[in-house]
């Protein structure tokens, strides 16, 4: 079965910013899409997205990896992977599911993250995912270094 990937970017960026520009360039199978609104809007537009398919990988960056969780947490059969850098779990409203998912689970995440501090985010990412491998580097919350350097062709294999 084919495995469809989709990226969702942060909340002030777009499907077109940079770490979507690198997908666009690198590894053009990956679907970058633009979001806006609230969370419950981009979800809305997610759903859009994601309808008639499975085996779903998600790549969520900050915003976009609290979509990305949302989306497993709600519709957890249609998702084979998700990768997340520097996901917003730290977002007002977040709370872990009552059983953590299955879903296997890359995070990626700064040691000098100031706006999703590993110190709150990596323990709701081990109360959400009983999956998980983490991933913490010596970047900030962009990624700049770390982004480029992960091994993407196999990440997306």
């Amino acid at each position: 079965m084919r495995q469809t990937t989709i990226f969702l970017h942060g909340l002030d960026s777009s499907g077109n910013g940079t770490k979507g520009q690198y997908f666009a360039r690198y590894h053009p199978e990956v679907l970058h899409p633009d979001f806006s609104g609230t969370l419950e809007e981009r979800l809305a537009q997610l759903d859009r997205h994601c309808a008639g398919l499975d085996n779903l990988c998600l790549v969520g960056s900050s915003f976009g990896g609290l979509m990305a969780t949302c989306r497993a947490i709600l519709q957890p059969a249609e998702i084979s992977r998700l990768i997340l850098l520097a996901p917003a779990l730290n977002f007002a409203g977040f709370n872990p599911p009552l059983q953590r998912l299955d879903i296997p689970t890359l995070l990626v995440i700064g040691e000098r993250d100031t706006v999703t501090p590993p110190e709150m985010v990596i323990p709701l990412a081990q109360a959400t995912f009983a999956d998980l491998e983490l991933r913490l580097v010596k970047d900030d919350h962009l990624l700049r270094a770390s982004f480029p350097a992960l091994k993407w062709q196999k990440l997306l294999a």
